[in-house]
């Protein structure tokens, strides 16, 4: 979900890893040489869908990388799909009353421009949370810090065995 620290949360797991980090979002508005807000102003959600989806197959195929996909990619059935396949994922669950904290004010969040940013966090939340649960791992963030959450899945990752 979109706010909830995958950047963050995945750049100092890659540092402890000694792996690559890997923002897909970054890599679009690279490529794209736009940010996501005016990708999907200008060019269409559907556009951004499709070239998130073909950014996160390429990089899926990747070894020793932590990859923070879009907050929206794990709902498309053939990343989703691919992801259970090629890597071990994890959810990193923020309540949703955090979430909303955390974006309300937030502008560069596309899907957040509607009137009701409260309203439409919590439609996204609710809509997306039973495709979140198909991840390996569910982290329930609540009051952890980041060093904490790290270590969680750093724990859950080296159970796994990849």
């Amino acid at each position: 979900m979109m706010g909830v620290g995958k950047s963050t949360i995945g750049k100092i797991l890659a540092k402890k890893l000694n792996y690559n980090f890997i923002d897909v979002d970054k890599l679009i508005e690279a490529k794209e040489g736009a940010s996501i807000n005016l990708i999907f102003k200008n060019k269409s959600e559907n556009y951004f869908r499709k070239i998130e989806r073909e950014t996160t197959l390429l990089e899926l195929k990747k070894n020793n990388s932590v990859i923070s996909l879009g907050g929206g990619a794990f709902i498309n059935n053939t990343i989703r799909k691919k992801t259970k396949k090629l890597s071990t994922s994890f959810w990193l669950d923020v309540p949703i009353e955090e979430l909303i904290k955390r974006l309300k004010k937030n502008k560069q969040r596309p899907l957040l421009f509607k009137t009701n940013a409260h309203e439409t966090i919590k439609r996204i939340y609710f809509e997306r949370k039973k495709i979140y649960n198909e991840a390996d791992h569910r982290i329930k963030c609540n009051s952890l810090r980041s060093d904490e959450i790290v270590n969680i899945i750093l724990s859950l990752y080296e159970k796994s065995g990849d």
